[in-house]
């Protein structure tokens, strides 16, 4: 096992996603897939729990404490570290003790339950503060500082090995280049927390596709120590259309040496976050050349079970392909990718004549992708296929479509000629107002913004095909 999992890295999961929060049940399975696979901490951060975010003033009823006293037990049983987070930055006022008085008592019930260790967040915030608060600290990060140390030293003398961590404002590296918190905000932390809190940090973005080590070298000497990466690589509470079961991937190895650890706060649905969680966890104890793709299959084949039906069998190749589909935010797999690009050439390559081969291939390959989508309705696991189904409904529709399409084409259709589907009809395929409002502005490739050029068409209530 490499030295890098040890019990001071942390290495595990934060359930901190904006939705529904993971189901006891689906607690305790992490839990036990977590002791199997050598991490070690939990971090509690549900956005959707009133208590810990919306109204963090107000402690926990009976009824309520008892099941998070029942999460704090199996983690002590099973040696993995809970911690437990409170996010009051939406209207804490700092320089009011009686704010302080609160969190002492919603940190008090906590240590009274049996957990030691905590973290503050001030992450998502208005980025601001009260004008009294102004009159006593002249940043927001020192206001902020104020708050966490006298916390920190509070619970150190109630729990001497408690684990403390503080999450800022500016938790990126693009906030803080746009100064988010104000001018200086890391510097000020790194001089005012003190050196025993440690600091959670996303890397050069929110979601971050590569997390380089001369990045995190460059933000140590802004907060004189290691931070925590609170990994955002398999996060989709930002787009309810996708998720993604791709690798841990985009960390060298050589970043655990420069972090005080590695949590991945993953996909909202727990169903869908077994290869991620598996293929994080290879990562911390990989000895040798990190190869991510390889990871990723033998997590793919371990995973394979899960999706038994109750009709034909699902095959590793075919669940590959699905995978691919979702893979990570920046990239699809690499069957995935075959697939798109022999589509695109299919489909906008122009009026030249189809190439029969590549026309065979791009519809036995769609075909087996749009079959696997329509087995899942016979899963076994039904928590599985409720976290699937809308996706793999949105999969299936459009692969249909492609397909006609791609008939019609070559069946002498030209590039334009009329075409169209009974099945895929104004109004209630691509429709809504969110599709019309996504077709106002269109995302380039370099991140840019441009007004859609069909005006006409995109503002068409019927037009629901682009």
């Amino acid at each position: 096992m490499s030295t890098q999992a040890t019990t001071d890295f942390l290495t595990g999961v934060i359930e901190g996603f904006y939705g529904p929060p993971w189901s006891q049940a689906e607690r305790f399975e992490l839990f036990e897939q977590m002791a199997a696979w050598g991490l070690n901490t939990y971090l509690y951060a549900p956005k959707d729990d009133l208590k810990h975010r919306a109204i963090w003033r107000e402690l926990y009823s009976t009824a309520e404490a008892e099941p998070l006293a029942e999460l704090i037990r199996t983690c002590r049983l099973r040696d993995l570290r809970f911690i437990y987070a409170l996010s009051p930055g939406l209207d804490i006022r700092y320089s009011h003790e009686a704010e302080l008085e609160h969190l002492k008592k919603r940190l008090q019930q906590m240590l009274a339950m049996g957990c030691q260790n905590f973290a503050l967040l001030f992450d998502d915030i208005p980025d601001r503060m009260a004008d009294e608060d102004l009159k006593r600290w002249d940043s927001f990060a020192s206001a902020q500082c104020h708050v966490t140390n006298t916390l920190f030293k509070w619970v150190r003398e109630r729990s001497p090995r408690a684990r403390f961590l503080f999450c800022p404002t500016p938790y990126c590296g693009r906030m803080a280049e746009r100064k988010y918190g104000g001018e200086g905000y890391l510097a000020t932390v790194g001089r005012e927390l003190l050196p025993e809190i440690d600091v959670f940090w996303t890397g050069p973005e929110i979601i971050s596709r590569e997390i380089p080590v001369e990045h995190v070298r460059d933000l140590r000497k802004l907060l004189r120590r290691k931070p925590l990466i609170w990994d955002n690589l398999h996060a989709n509470d930002y787009d309810g259309r996708r998720f993604y079961c791709g690798p841990y991937a985009g960390r060298p190895l050589e970043l655990r040496g420069e972090v005080a650890g590695l949590l991945s706060n993953p996909n909202c649905e727990f169903a869908l976050n077994y290869v991620p969680l598996r293929t994080l966890a290879e990562f911390v104890r990989c000895e040798a050349t990190w190869d991510a793709r390889q990871s990723h299959l033998s997590a793919m084949r371990e995973w394979l079970p899960r999706f038994a039906t109750v009709g034909q069998p699902v095959t590793l190749e075919d669940l590959v392909l699905f995978g691919d589909s979702y893979y990570l935010p920046y990239e699809e797999g690499p069957e995935a990718e075959a697939l798109f690009q022999m589509a695109r050439r299919l489909i906008i390559g122009g009026n030249e004549t189809v190439d029969s081969s590549l026309t065979a291939a791009f519809r036995e390959r769609a075909a087996r992708l749009r079959e696997f989508c329509a087995r899942m309705t016979e899963l076994q696991h039904r928590p599985l296929f409720y976290a699937l189904s809308r996706r793999v409904w949105e999969l299936r529709e459009e692969l249909d479509l492609l397909e006609k399409y791609v008939e019609f084409k070559s069946k002498g259709g030209q590039k334009d000629s009329a075409f169209g589907s009974d099945f895929h009809l104004p109004g209630t395929y691509r429709g809504g107002l969110v599709a019309r409002l996504q077709r106002l502005l269109v995302l380039q490739p370099d991140g840019t913004l441009t007004p859609s050029r069909d005006r006409d068409r995109a503002g068409k209530h019927s037009d629901s095909t682009t």
